[in-house]
């Protein structure tokens, strides 16, 4: 029988956290990732990590958590952290393995995303979500050089790699440090955008309307703009779709 996630912490059952806690099982929803101990998640999955600075930041938030874990089983591990991470069962552990792409030394941004992409299409909703995230800060340090790199991620066939080029590189975000050059300057965005402004998949779909939703608080009549044009040049329904959601906020 399939299980059906928690849509608070409250509803999860005890026998369902202690499995999200060893490591055993894979969350359904976000409350159930919130709510899974760090400390004892570590002890389980990372026996080499000393798990007591993840039980003293149990009332951080949650991204500070996963950067805490990282950093914590690539010091114990070093490289070799990513590899027993992203092969891990429990989601929030492979979730884990992204961020500690992101805190790994010496390495440029373009060997970080050829690490990323097994992460960036992972069957689990949160780690494709953790993937961009894990590596946001060195994106947001070199966007040009990210727009340059993930341009042939647009044409990918997987509609999780088409959808990284487009989220990991949003001038805003969520749960993120903002990327300060798109942000005064979207235009160069356009690398990733324009081959998905009809994209046929609505996880795409939806993430390219985020970028410009972001876009158009800085510079809403260039995204106008940039909409009409797209409505004039792809009058489909995709492209419709990430117009209308674009400027639900103008």
């Amino acid at each position: 029988m399939t299980r059906k996630g928690a849509r608070s912490r409250a509803e999860i059952e005890p026998e369902v956290l202690a499995a999200l806690n060893a490591g055993t099982a894979e969350t359904l929803t976000l409350p159930e990732g919130l709510a899974i101990d760090f400390a004892a998640l570590m002890a389980a999955a990372c026996p080499e990590v000393d798990p007591a600075p993840l039980a003293a930041a149990k009332e951080d938030g949650i991204t500070r958590r996963m950067a805490l874990a990282a950093r914590l089983a690539v010091e114990a591990l070093g490289g070799g952290a990513v590899v027993v991470l992203a092969e891990h069962a429990s989601d929030t552990v492979r979730g884990w393995a992204a961020y500690a792409i992101g805190a790994l030394p010496h390495l440029t941004l373009e060997e970080r995303l050829a690490m990323i992409r097994p992460l960036a299409e992972d069957r689990h909703f949160g780690v494709r979500e953790w993937a961009w995230l894990g590596i946001r800060p060195h994106v947001a340090a070199a966007p040009e050089a990210a727009l340059a790199l993930l341009a042939p991620w647009t044409v990918e066939a997987s509609p999780y790699l088409r959808r990284f080029a487009s989220e990991a590189t949003r001038p805003r975000g969520v749960w993120c440090v903002h990327v300060a050059a798109l942000r005064a300057d979207p235009t160069p965005g356009l690398r990733v955008l324009e081959p998905l402004k009809a994209d046929p998949e609505r996880y795409v779909q939806d993430s390219v309307a985020n970028w410009l939703n972001d876009a158009a608080k800085d510079h809403a009549p260039w995204v106008r703009q940039l909409c009409a044009r797209w409505a004039a040049e792809a009058p489909d329904k995709a492209t419709a779709y990430i117009v209308k959601r674009a400027l639900r906020s103008l």
